[in-house]
């Protein structure tokens, strides 16, 4: 059993998920704090164990990264292969989870921008643009050449050659 020692209790599962469990399985059962911490215990020793094993495969295999295979592979080896399917149920499920995740935080809808505000901001933009093409194209037919870009006007940036000569002159 791990001692009382700060590190130890940074390597140990927060008392706070193991009781949440034992609530949820044992919703009428009063626990002692003795088998709390027994069961803190274990499953750390578990997840040690397990995760000692992932290591060695993922090594064997020549990889950097643990990966779900591996310790899907490390349950087998260890004897728990009756856990595997429930593994891989909860693997696929924090799969969908992590996409559902991805698509939502990509979305417009999820910017909290009402759509009239962003339709705005549109208009906006292009009116900006539809401004400047106008000064340029202004700029330009004051000026008998295309040279302007002389002029710094701040939204332009003209490709140069190594020597810094405007490709356009």
């Amino acid at each position: 059993m791990a001692s009382s020692s700060g590190n130890d209790d940074d390597l140990t599962i927060p008392r706070a998920a193991i009781n949440k469990m034992i609530k949820e399985t044992l919703p009428n059962v009063r626990v002692a704090n003795d088998a709390r911490e027994l069961v803190v215990n274990c499953c750390t020793e578990f997840i040690h164990l397990i995760s000692s094993e992932a290591n060695e495969i993922c090594n064997k295999s020549e990889k950097k990264t643990i990966s779900p295979e591996h310790v899907i592979q490390a349950l087998e080896s260890l004897g728990f292969g009756s856990y595997i399917s429930e593994v891989k149920e909860v693997l696929q499920e924090c799969k969908t989870v992590a996409l559902k995740r991805r698509k939502a935080s990509s979305r417009l809808e999820n910017l909290g921008i009402p759509e009239e505000e962003l339709l705005r901001q549109q208009q906006e933009l292009f009116a900006k643009v539809s401004e400047a093409v106008q000064y340029c194209l202004w700029l330009f037919l004051q000026f008998d050449t295309y040279k302007f870009y002389a002029l710094d006007l701040g939204f332009f940036s003209f490709p140069t050659t190594e020597t810094g000569t405007s490709i356009l002159l």
